[in-house]
């Protein structure tokens, strides 16, 4: 096990900007051909599955290297949850698919990465443990490839990647997808790429009260039936960069090993019993902004996909007009 350490660093190659921008009108492009037979709605994660309100409190105590922004003081804080199906169609849940589970921490101070005052901090996460791609390039160009039908994207890769590397990342990709999925109140969720936190850089997880066994056949249900139970309550933990070969800043494909940088629990995410059919509040949390970057500057997003991000979901955001 190695100690948190500040000496990380981002390296920005001198094209990536005019790519994000290129890429990112792309997406918008695609965006708005889906909007036009699906009704207004996102790039990537269209689909919502349920909006709900909770509570995020900030734990006491913590380490001198996790008391940075928003955990620098134990409090309570109110915050929104989107979660969603990944895909750029609203498909059905039983489709196999990336999950996304997004949290809006309201009410927060301070500057924010955007500039400005801070409206929230938010957490974008998926089931996921890794991004899949060490950058945005083939990501975007993958999406693009699927935009046009299944059939594009064992084309795409085996051009992008060569026919034996092209094979194995679809090979890959298919399985990632076809993880069985057990629910939102029983699955563990991640980050995928670093933010900052403080002087030190960090991924995010976040650990449900319990860990599911099977698949699961209807989400709203499923959380209908647990909160019915009572209040779902997960551990929202950091992990701390520890050196570039460990764990790297720009490359999103590489898995932090816990071995060697252990999760610290930083805060508790409680999602009370509530209706699952307030429509004004789904209403206000599907027309908002989630996005990484809406984060205070302590938690600047980190590495070569995150500011790929920042342009494509700032893009994204214009062509839907969020709030």
């Amino acid at each position: 096990m190695k100690s948190p350490s500040t000496a990380w660093s981002e390296k920005i190659s001198p094209d990536e900007a005019a790519r994000h921008l290129s890429d990112t009108a792309l997406l918008v492009r695609m965006q708005e051909e889906k909007s036009k037979r699906l009704g207004v709605g996102r790039a990537l994660h269209r689909k919502q599955v349920q909006g709900l309100h909770a509570k995020l409190e900030v734990l006491p105590n913590l380490p001198a290297h996790a008391q940075q922004g928003l955990f620098a003081v134990a409090r309570s804080y109110d915050a929104w949850i989107r979660l969603s199906n990944g895909s750029m169609n609203k498909q059905s849940d039983r489709t196999p698919d990336i999950r996304g589970f997004g949290i809006r921490v309201l009410g927060v101070a301070g500057e924010s990465a955007l500039d400005g005052p801070a409206r929230a901090q938010d957490f974008i996460l998926i089931n996921q443990e890794v991004f899949g791609f060490a950058n945005s390039e083939i990501f975007v160009g993958l999406i693009l490839a699927a935009s046009r039908g299944a059939w594009a994207v064992p084309l795409f890769l085996i051009r992008k990647l060569g026919f034996g590397g092209g094979f194995s990342r679809l090979k890959a990709l298919l399985k990632a997808q076809s993880l069985v999925f057990s629910g939102f109140g029983s699955e563990k969720f991640f980050s995928g790429a670093p933010i900052s936190c403080g002087p030190y850089a960090a991924r995010v997880r976040l650990v449900p009260p319990q860990q599911g066994k099977g698949p699961c056949a209807d989400f709203v249900a499923d959380l209908e039936r647990q909160l019915a139970q009572g209040p779902l309550v997960y551990d929202l933990q950091l992990q701390f960069f520890v050196d570039e070969q460990t764990t790297p800043i720009e490359d999103a494909s590489v898995n932090w090993q816990e071995s060697e940088a252990p999760y610290v629990t930083v805060a508790r995410l409680t999602i009370p019993s509530q209706s699952l059919k307030d429509e004004t509040l789904a209403a206000q949390i599907e027309a908002t902004t989630f996005d990484p970057w809406e984060a205070l500057l302590q938690h600047k997003p980190l590495g070569e996909v995150m500011r790929a991000r920042k342009v494509a979901y700032g893009g994204s955001q214009k062509s839907r007009g969020a709030v």
